[in-house]
């Protein structure tokens, strides 16, 4: 194209360096949270699970915010904390379906495991990277405990 106009030679030049620039960004784009992030998202939900619960007296028995490594770059934090039923007789098996029913209220969590509510209940976010273990302590107590998964420590 010797004799064609400028901006008629630079349109296959620019062309190749969108697409380039397209290609590159979409391998590299990732939606996933940071370590950090999930973590903060861990902690409110188990702070709000507990709120609408009506927990009394709630602890933080694990106050999270340090990346614990999982290889390859990448970590995942923690989060647990406890609270007291308004009844104090409540049964562990009444705590655990009273969590689990309560779950749905504060994210979009899917049940892994709730064979039996005489055993833990767990329960995984895939969006916010964050996992849950609902259970009870004794007669009355809630323990609601969770980590993310292994992501970004950056």
């Amino acid at each position: 194209m010797p004799g064609a106009p400028l901006s008629v030679r630079l349109r296959p030049i620019a062309a190749a360096l969108l697409l380039a620039l397209l290609s590159s960004t979409a391998c590299t784009s990732d939606d996933s949270p940071t370590a950090a992030e999930a973590g903060q998202t861990l902690k409110k939900h188990v702070l709000q699970l507990l709120k609408e619960r009506n927990a009394q007296n709630v602890s933080i028995t694990d106050p999270g915010g340090k990346n614990i490594p999982c290889g390859d770059g990448k970590a995942k934090q923690t989060f647990a904390a406890t609270g007291e039923d308004l009844a104090s007789r409540t049964t562990p098996e009444n705590i655990r379906a009273a969590l689990l029913g309560a779950v749905e209220r504060v994210a979009t969590y899917e049940v892994v495991d709730a064979s039996a509510l005489s055993n833990p209940v767990h329960v995984v976010n895939e969006s916010t990277r964050t996992e849950l273990v609902l259970d009870a302590a004794d007669n009355g107590i809630y323990l609601v405990s969770g980590e993310t998964t292994c992501l970004s420590a950056a």
